[in-house]
């Protein structure tokens, strides 16, 4: 059964505002895989389907516009789908540019984020097995530990990695000797790339000015 998505309007992409990727991968035995191998990698070939499989397929004369061009995922290695011998998928997809106003994942700030800057406090020193379990209660870099005149004692090493899971106040004798707050002035702003090639900085003005004109367009739009 063939079931294409429509394009927004009904229009068909072309070579100017259209990349078309095809993804046609069947899953099969391996003849010489061994007899008592429960191995999937040993048992079966593309069982894995990998957006590295992934080909573009150029429309028009795009093979003309772009002779250099390698377009394909950042990424090889996100995993798509597992398959079994005699399965297969073959689809055609196409990229298109959009703007956030169609839909958030156009907007080039979909995937950014922010946070206030962690603030950890211990109220008074914190030793041996129970600076351990301090430890162990945040994230991975935020409590270190030293060791000072033969003792263990924490010590707030970077509060910056912590995730605010409040994981301490689950223990009794801690939950009073540690206080947790955030840096009321302090952002901590995150723009991941979403595309093969991707300047920051870029990518923050470009921001800016959408933000710009969505403030100084007329009231009857909004």
């Amino acid at each position: 059964m063939n079931t294409v998505l429509p394009f927004p309007g009904d229009e068909e992409g072309t070579e100017i505002d259209t990349l078309q990727f095809q993804l046609k991968i069947k899953c099969s035995r391996n003849p010489q895989a061994a007899k008592e191998s429960s191995d999937p990698n040993e048992l079966y070939f593309n069982h894995k389907v990998y957006s590295k499989h992934m080909t573009w397929v150029p429309l028009g004369n795009q093979t003309d516009l772009f002779p250099d061009a390698d377009f394909r995922p950042v990424h090889d290695d996100i995993l798509i789908a597992l398959l079994r011998p005699g399965q297969e998928i073959d689809v055609l997809m196409h990229c298109v540019k959009g703007i956030g106003k169609d839909h958030a994942k156009f907007s080039p700030v979909a995937t950014a984020s922010y946070r206030l800057l962690p603030d950890i406090t211990l109220l008074q020193p914190i030793e041996d097995e129970a600076a351990e379990t301090l430890q162990k209660c945040f994230s991975p870099g935020v409590i270190e530990i030293q060791n000072i005149k033969g003792k263990k004692v924490a010590r707030v090493a970077n509060a910056r990695l912590d995730t605010f899971s409040r994981e301490v106040f689950r223990h009794e004798g801690l939950k009073n000797l540690v206080r947790l707050a955030r840096v009321r002035n302090h952002y901590i702003c995150k723009w991941p790339a979403v595309a093969k090639k991707q300047n920051p900085v870029l990518l923050f003005w470009a921001s800016c000015s959408g933000l710009q004109e969505w403030f100084f367009c007329p009231r009857h739009e909004f």
